[in-house]
């Protein structure tokens, strides 16, 4: 018997079927116990035996990103180290796998083998067959970023408003004229911090059409081009999507002797360590990798546990403002 049968048979919706025998999820006791009662009668739910199977390895896997390996992401690093510290404390082992889009074979490899008891993903994509096969499996999961499945637990800021609030405080200092510049649209967050844009444009009016928008931004050889176009266009700030994206643009810039914010001003919408060290540092949105990995490492562990856990947690993020802006400083 499948869970779309129990639904139809006991006239509920398919996810609260999954949360009443997952544990995830908020529902009504009364439900549950119906819910739980009639699958067990029909061999689909076994009680507490159910529940003792998870956490019988202690091990937790983290999967990563490819790009991380080609691109050298700080965050995805910074999670890692988070999701390991709290792992250790609570006594858990962490294994690291990869994660390729569409291959998703080495992974359903460990659940399979019962080799972990839940996973952390540390970005989706979207229709994520990764994130789907997990969710049809009932698999404890937890993501480092924000999708539309309850039973996965999820720490994320919201992107969408943190990108909004930037943008809107630089046409607070004068902006007008802005190049959005942002990777592959796949990804969810990319797709919000560029919606953050058009938002802080809509709501002061700024027409889209004066603006300029590099979506899809993987392709390096093309930057030249891209920043010929931006100065054409007299474009006064560079927004750019993420912290990889920025560096690329700013070492470029810098190299062809362009002076910032004296000639044109920059920001990202994601903070990193390398943002750091640039001369001058750049304006960003700062969010605490460590701290994602942190909190994403102990709401699944604690649900592993069958501990109080939180199935959505917002850490937060601050605005840097330094002096790639020049209408906020001197020059």
């Amino acid at each position: 018997m499948t869970y779309d049968e129990i639904a139809k048979n006991l006239g509920v919706s398919k996810s609260t079927v999954s949360r009443a025998l997952s544990g995830k999820g908020r529902i009504g006791e009364t439900t549950r116990i119906k819910i739980r009662s009639y699958a067990q009668k029909h061999g689909k739910w076994q009680g507490n035996k159910q529940a003792a199977e998870h956490s019988k390895t202690k091990n937790i896997a983290v999967v990563i990103p490819t790009d991380a390996y080609t691109t050298s992401i700080p965050f995805f690093y910074e999670c890692l180290l988070g999701v390991s510290e709290v792992a250790s404390m609570l006594k858990y082992s962490v294994l690291i796998t990869i994660g390729a889009p569409g291959d998703i074979s080495g992974i359903q490899a460990l659940v399979e083998k019962n080799e972990v008891d839940g996973l952390i993903l540390l970005r989706n994509i979207e229709d994520d067959k990764l994130l789907k096969y997990l969710v049809e499996n009932h698999f404890p999961t937890g993501l480092a970023g924000t999708c539309n499945y309850e039973e996965v637990i999820q720490v994320d800021i919201d992107n969408r408003a943190a990108s909004e609030s930037l943008v809107s405080l630089l046409i607070g200092q004068g902006y007008r004229r802005f190049a959005t510049v942002v990777g592959d649209s796949a990804y969810h967050v990319n797709r919000c911090r560029c919606q953050g844009c058009y938002d802080a444009f809509d709501k002061h009016g700024l027409p889209r059409e004066q603006q300029m928008f590099y979506p899809n931004f993987v392709n390096m050889e093309l930057i030249d081009s891209i920043i010929s176009d931006m100065f054409a266009r007299k474009i006064e700030c560079i927004m750019c999507g993420d912290d990889v994206i920025c560096t690329r643009i700013m070492s470029r810039l810098q190299a062809e002797g362009y002076r910032i914010p004296r000639d044109i001003s920059i920001a990202s919408l994601h903070n990193s360590t390398n943002l750091d060290c640039f001369s001058p540092a750049v304006t960003s949105i700062n969010v605490s990798g460590r701290q994602v990995g942190n909190m994403v490492s102990k709401q699944l562990i604690n649900w592993l546990k069958g501990e109080a856990y939180n199935a959505k947690t917002n850490p937060g993020y601050e605005i840097l403002l330094r002096k790639s802006i020049g209408k906020m400083y001197s020059v």
